[in-house]
């Protein structure tokens, strides 16, 4: 007798990261997959290419519509929610960006609540690097618990840092938010959008490719996965060798296509200086240990990426510097959400965002005044105003409430149970505003005010009553002076 196959839900599988997970499912033989898609042609013909993968059921719905998840989970045992709306797409839209991150994990959550016994059914819940922001040296190294908050102009961040805390504090007994890094795929290269420009070259990230986030969930999926990974928020990083800085990355990109100097594609003052996301992860490796996924080197990974663009592109390197530089890259950053475009129609937020001032953006320089970024690849750690090395089912009101002042707040409940990280409660920040977040969320999962959170702009004035978001406080880049040209 044949042994009942686990059933998993994926959505978002027409994504790049979904496309993968689908391709990796087809290495593994004892799981009944069940996909939730969008009723349109678009989707049907990226399924097409799985129309061979056994015990495949296709589900037309749309994830805002309540009916259609609960319709879906049914007699599901993991929910695998990679669907999204992404940047830069969701830089553009960021109502629907909002309306399905953040409406689609409130139905999941209702739906598996609505089921006869809520803990057959597991949600991975998928988060981003972006919810954690801007983190330039000396401040690369991150960890789960340093705080939330997203760059300015960031909707998607924002998006997932609610839908985050909707998970968290649910109340189901089987969950695992992973705050996923850039992915590596193939379609990366083929990116042409003014967001390009928004990549400080003195950032990093902690990359990770399509294959191994895939391997990630099927990993989660295939069998009972250890108890640690449920009820806690990790980091998904590829390790070590992943942790690129963002100019180090364009390198090894331009010498997978064969070009020699990629600052010859660019101007250095095409490049914001602050204000996008990504660090190196000092906890990446706790998900490795748990669900073992990494297997790709990133030379490998680029090598897929390469061998699936058009040809144009695959010899980029044959291609003279300045026609890419004039044809290609700078139409990007003159474009509407280009860093250039902002500093030519003199655009004061976007400015502050990408450089601070303008005068900043004119004290840049050019290339031969660049030094390429080598920061520290000795981890630090923040300081999450607790004492961590004390279990959390020992975690008291005292713990709670020196967390609470550490981020310039307090803890309003006058009693709590040693030891429950789960119940909601009363918190107010030092700008008054009255929350209900657990333990869980605040202490482990770095969260605090929702109301500041979206208020980025005043970042620098909340660390001022906040001794936890000082720690990101950095002074202006500094940067030799240049002479002023027209942008």
């Amino acid at each position: 007798m044949s042994a009942v196959r686990r059933r998993v839900l994926l959505t978002g599988a027409t994504g790049n990261w979904g496309r993968a997970t689908m391709r990796e499912f087809r290495h593994v033989d004892d799981l009944s997959v069940r996909v939730l898609a969008m009723p349109g042609a678009e989707e049907h013909l990226l399924l097409e290419e799985f129309a061979d993968l056994p015990h495949l059921e296709i589900y037309k719905g749309d994830l805002t519509r309540y009916a259609d998840i609960a319709r879906a989970i049914q007699g599901v045992d993991v929910v695998l929610h990679v669907g999204a709306v992404v940047s830069p797409y969701a830089d553009q839209h960021p109502a629907l960006a909002h309306r399905v991150n953040v409406g689609s994990m409130r139905n999941l959550i209702q739906a598996v609540q609505a089921l006869p016994d809520p803990s057959a059914t597991a949600i991975v819940g998928v988060g981003s690097v972006a919810e954690t922001g801007d983190r330039q040296e000396p401040h690369h190294w991150g960890r789960v618990g340093d705080p939330i908050r997203v760059s300015r102009l960031d909707e998607y961040g924002q998006t997932k840092v609610e839908a985050e805390r909707l998970l968290v504090d649910s109340g189901l007994p089987r969950w695992v938010w992973l705050r996923q890094t850039g992915i590596m795929h193939p379609g990366l290269l083929a990116v042409r959008d003014p967001i390009v420009t928004h990549v400080p070259l003195a950032g990093v990230m902690e990359w990770v490719s399509d294959e191994d986030a895939a391997r990630l969930l099927v990993g989660i999926a295939q069998h009972e996965a250890p108890a640690a990974l449920w009820g806690r928020v990790f980091n998904v990083g590829g390790g070590e060798a992943w942790r690129l800085t963002n100019f180090g990355f364009q390198e090894r990109v331009a010498a997978a296509l064969g070009v020699r100097d990629v600052r010859r594609w660019y101007e250095r003052n095409w490049f914001a200086t602050r204000n996008f996301h990504g660090h190196w992860f000092s906890d990446s490796d706790l998900l490795e240990e748990l669900v073992p996924f990494r297997r790709d080197t990133v030379d490998e990974a680029l090598e897929r990426a390469v061998d699936l663009l058009p040809t144009n592109a695959r010899h980029a390197g044959r291609v003279p510097a300045w026609l890419v530089k004039r044809f290609v890259m700078r139409p990007l950053a003159y474009e509407p959400r280009g860093t250039m475009h902002a500093v030519l129609h003199r655009d004061g937020a976007e400015i502050a965002a990408h450089f601070g001032s303008l005068e900043e953006w004119l004290r840049i320089g050019g290339w031969d005044s660049f030094e390429p970024p080598a920061p520290s690849r000795t981890p630090t750690t923040l300081d999450h105003g607790f004492d961590e090395t004390k279990p959390a089912r020992e975690w008291t009101h005292d713990d709670l409430a020196g967390a609470a002042a550490f981020r310039g707040g307090e803890l309003l409940a006058g009693l709590v149970r040693v030891g429950d990280v789960t119940t909601r409660l009363p918190w107010r920040c030092g700008f008054g505003h009255e929350f209900k977040a657990s333990a869980r969320l605040v202490l482990a999962a770095g969260h605090w005010c929702p109301v500041c959170v979206k208020d980025t702009a005043r970042y620098a004035e909340q660390a001022e009553l906040s001794p936890f978001l000082a720690q990101l406080e950095r002074a202006p880049e500094r940067v030799k002076p240049a002479s002023v040209g027209a942008p």
